[in-house]
């Protein structure tokens, strides 16, 4: 018996961590069994190599290290962390709530190729994890969409107020409008639902966001 895999996917600084924390917050006071996963495992060794990637050690810029390298890079703690932390609750039959998944590097990384080689590069991924790895398949993917420009002036506030430093594919505000066109083509062949984080040139709040995800995730539960 297999589980329940919902992935929140979008461009950096749409909101998908703290969209998947309102929905497991939400199964929580509902009594719906789940576990959390967040990718990258920031601190698990097999989640180093892509720290390594996105801290600039290996490039300064996102494309220093190619799409198919760096999603190799990615993969490999998907795997180990489908093998130490969730997989025996998923076949299990356990609902699994993901922040970022496969479907990151589909967007990241195939925005990185030219637009008639990213074809060949997502049935390559696909085919890796999802057969090769044997890696579940999400049972729904939602798509968080922000304008490039609302996530960035975000973004620059979080660094500020909180100290940290952006990774390099925050850094980077072409490549992240370049994520988000690959995006809008990826999201429609592959199915994954859209909802529009922003209204008027100003985003929407967080909780009205999470009673549309709600919404739309208990189509599957």
């Amino acid at each position: 018996m297999r589980g329940k895999l919902i992935v929140f996917e979008g461009t950096d600084g749409s909101g998908k961590a703290t969209q998947a924390n309102l929905l497991c917050r939400h199964l929580q006071a509902e009594g719906i069994p789940y576990q959390e996963i967040d990718f990258p495992r920031y601190g698990n060794p097999f989640a180093e190599p892509a720290k390594l990637y996105l801290e600039g050690v290996l490039g300064k810029k996102p494309g220093d290290v190619n799409a198919y390298a760096a999603s190799m890079l990615f993969a490999v703690d998907r795997f180990t962390s489908f093998k130490q932390d969730w997989g025996a609750f998923y076949e299990a039959g356990g609902l699994i709530v993901a922040n970022r998944y496969t479907t990151s590097n589909a967007v990241h990384q195939a925005s990185k190729l030219p637009e008639k080689e990213r074809q060949a590069y997502l049935a390559w991924l696909f085919d890796l994890e999802y057969n090769r790895l044997d890696l579940p398949q999400p049972d729904l993917v939602i798509y968080l969409d922000m304008p490039t420009e609302i996530t960035e002036r975000m973004m620059r506030t979080r660094e500020k107020e909180t100290g940290t430093h952006a990774d390099i594919h925050e850094q980077d505000e072409t490549y992240l409008k370049q994520c988000r066109a690959n995006a809008a083509e990826i999201v429609r062949q592959c199915g994954w639902t859209v909802i529009d984080c922003a209204a008027d040139g100003q985003p929407r709040t967080p909780e009205e966001i999470h009673r549309q995800v709600y919404e739309i995730a208990g189509k599957v539960l």
